[in-house]
């Protein structure tokens, strides 16, 4: 199979995939999956952590050094404009829904989420049904949260795409895991956006396919962060540093915390050590 083609098939399942399924635990499960899917989360993220750390930053700076002797900042500053830009996606999406939930406004608050429905920028489905809201009123929440997380799987969907630039293998190497990871993280944003639909009078079928639509921009940043890997040794340094960057915020601002909110334990952590070590052992072995 032509590799853009599969490129494109295994980004489409990862991403429409991801999310598709987590419409289906949402629409189907509601909180009571919420143990096992933040022990995936962790478990995911300290292997994405072993990935981005020993694997494309390296890469990264690798293909830097062929064209400059400060290969290292030039690295860097990629990690650093792909941090920027997923912390800008969510800063915006933030200040749409954080005004919905009254408690979030006092100053006792603190700086960072305390509640799962911050995290994934959720609009805070509990506070509609408090408010009495009509199912109108949910329907357009749930239709926010979809095109909010749209938007953010652009990023995430440049991170396979490097990475399979950076693979010697497209069946077994790193962008096919990367790819597989994505589709976990994608699973409590998917849940997210089903929920409030099903609410708002959506039938389930529909909800979980308008969850799964979320998940299709995940194919455009993939073709982004391929080509640009494949131009050069410039595009493949700065497309690997910004996918490490966009990684490396999901993993910390979003991934583990999604999983200690989720299944208050210190197991989630315990998961998190077995994913780097995992991580190790496929990137060395």
């Amino acid at each position: 199979m032509d590799p853009f083609v599969f490129i494109t098939v295994v980004t489409l399942i990862a991403g429409a995939g991801g999310t598709g399924l987590g419409g289906i635990v949402g629409a189907l499960f509601r909180s009571e999956s919420n143990r096992t899917v933040s022990l995936l989360l962790s478990f995911a993220g300290g292997i994405m952590l072993s990935i981005v750390c020993f694997d494309l930053l390296t890469e990264s700076v690798e293909a830097a050094e062929t064209f400059t002797s400060q290969a290292v900042l030039v690295a860097a500053g990629a990690v650093i404009a792909g941090v920027a830009v997923v912390y800008g996606l969510n800063l915006a999406i933030d200040r749409r829904t954080r005004h919905e939930v009254p408690h979030v406004a006092r100053k006792s608050h603190p700086k960072t989420h305390d509640d799962l429905d911050e995290l994934i920028h959720a609009d805070h489905l509990a506070e509609h049904r408090k408010r009495n809201d009509s199912k109108m009123a949910l329907f357009v929440a749930g239709i926010v949260m979809a095109c909010a997380i749209a938007l953010h799987n652009v990023p995430e969907g440049m991170t396979i795409g490097a990475s399979f630039v950076a693979s010697d293998n497209l069946l077994l190497g790193t962008g096919m895991i990367m790819a597989v990871l994505i589709g976990l993280h994608n699973i409590p944003e998917g849940m997210a956006v089903s929920v409030p639909l099903i609410n708002g009078g959506m039938s389930r079928v529909r909800a979980v396919a308008a969850t799964a639509a979320c998940g299709l921009p995940t194919v455009l940043g993939a073709w982004l962060g391929y080509w640009l890997g494949d131009i050069g040794p410039l595009g493949l340094s700065l497309s690997l540093g910004f996918a490490s960057g966009a990684m490396l915020y999901v993993v910390f601002g979003e991934i583990i915390p999604q999983s200690v909110l989720m299944y208050r334990s210190k197991l989630p952590t315990f998961f998190v050590i077995v994913g780097i070590l995992l991580g190790l052992l496929i990137i060395y072995y």
